[in-house]
């Protein structure tokens, strides 16, 4: 069986690893699941991810990752110019999709992500290139993003902010929109016919798990506190990935 599973609030809550989450990706392999790793956060590059995952206790490649920055760049054609308000992780995306990347209007398209160091210059740069014509691309818009610490404003924050100023309706490419979706079905075809979905909102997990056809299991270790109305419902609900493993190993 394949199971997908989203990072922030399942693996880890910032820089710390949820406690049995490793154990449970260990458990899955052993008994001959296969696992991969579906994120809105993009951030990092791939292989910083590879990394953190490693220093998690769960030993990943690059083709066990995908991200809402490579579902970005496939809404982009090489040769198109980007301005990126966002991380390192869109840039590497876009620089493999040979995307030329600019830091001023004009641009084919502005692409936003999550990223903290967000101020009103970078808004003015978005905007003017937004009004000057520039598609405007969200890696995702969730409106918050877990901490150890509780919630802070997601990249859907940011991207809300640059769609505001400019006057437009920005495409998203990341869960639970078609571009991430297609992406998971290149890259793991057939393996979707027996798969579940993990995350920790049903609002993109959710709602990506339905666009895949595929079950989902919500973990509470995340933004979703365990009383708040699930809507999609999850098939399964469990306090955090180790019990849902549990459950459905059972």
């Amino acid at each position: 069986m394949l199971w997908l599973l989203d990072l922030d609030g399942v693996i880890w809550l910032g820089d710390q690893s949820i406690p049995g989450s490793a154990d449970a990706v260990t458990r899955l392999r052993q008994q001959g699941h296969t696992v991969a790793f579906v994120t809105n956060n993009s951030f990092s590059t791939v292989h910083d991810y590879v990394d953190k995952l490693a220093r998690c206790g769960v030993p990943a490649d690059a083709g066990d990752l995908l991200t809402s920055a490579m579902a970005a760049a496939g809404l982009l054609q090489p040769g198109d110019t980007a301005l990126i308000a966002g991380g390192p992780g869109i840039v590497e995306a876009l620089s493999a999709r040979r995307v030329a990347i600019v830091d001023r209007a004009p641009a084919s398209a502005v692409v936003v992500g999550w990223h903290t160091s967000f101020d009103y210059q970078g808004l003015t740069r978005a905007f003017r290139a937004v009004h000057g014509g520039a598609r405007l691309i969200g890696t995702n818009d969730d409106a918050t993003y877990p901490t150890p610490e509780g919630l802070l404003p997601g990249g859907g924050s940011i991207l809300a902010a640059v769609a505001f100023a400019g006057g437009v309706t920005p495409t998203v490419a990341g869960k639970p929109y078609r571009p991430m979706a297609d992406l998971a079905r290149d890259r793991f075809g057939p393996l979707l016919a027996d798969a579940v979905f993990v995350g920790d909102r049903p609002d993109t997990d959710g709602r990506m798990a339905a666009e895949l056809g595929v079950r989902f299991g919500l973990v509470l270790t995340g933004v979703t506190p365990e009383a708040s109305p699930l809507d999609p419902p999850p098939a399964f609900v469990a306090p955090d990935l180790a019990a849902l493993v549990g459950q459905l190993l059972a």
